[in-house]
């Protein structure tokens, strides 16, 4: 099946804004999406972007293209290497599409990227039930790293330790 790996657009927040809201369906997560296509926007093409994003599509035999899925990322730092990686914030495909290659495509897309611009690793986190998906990231090399536990402040707990 042939597909095209193509940077995000303007004109795509409003895609990039559905596979986010696929992706929190999926991770039953659907509750905490208080995000918009206006934000992604911003986010994304806004005039200091910090964050970015690919996505693939399906070339359909008629030669007409079908958004199969993405992947948003951002730069990250190991002070204990002094260099720069790339972090995975998302990465989703389309139910119809998986199976084919295209998460592949996404993840070895942005592992180009890092041997290209020197950077030391692509790291990511990923639900501990989610079986599928670890698998098919460890048959591409992944490490799992139990010892490090996520972290986050967020809502009333930062406002709080913001003061």
């Amino acid at each position: 099946m042939s597909a095209i790996l193509r940077k995000a657009e303007a004109q795509d927040a409003g895609l990039i804004f559905e596979f986010i809201r696929e992706l929190a369906i999926y991770e039953k997560l659907e509750h905490e999406v208080v995000s918009s296509p206006e934000k992604v926007s911003e986010a994304l093409f806004g005039t200091h972007p910090r964050v970015f994003c690919d996505i693939v599509e399906r070339i359909e035999d008629n030669g007409d293209m079908t958004p199969a899925g993405f992947a948003l990322w951002f730069y990250n730092y190991s002070t204990f290497n002094g260099r720069h990686g790339i972090y995975l914030e998302d990465l989703y495909v389309r139910p119809a599409f998986r199976g084919l290659g295209f998460g592949k495509m996404l993840l070895k897309s942005l592992a180009r990227r890092c041997m290209r611009e020197g950077l030391m690793r692509l790291q990511w986190q990923v639900l501990d039930w989610n079986t599928p998906s670890i698998a098919f990231y460890q048959s591409l090399g992944a490490k799992l790293h139990a010892e490090w536990i996520g972290c986050r402040v967020e809502g009333e707990a930062l406002e709080k330790l913001g003061s």
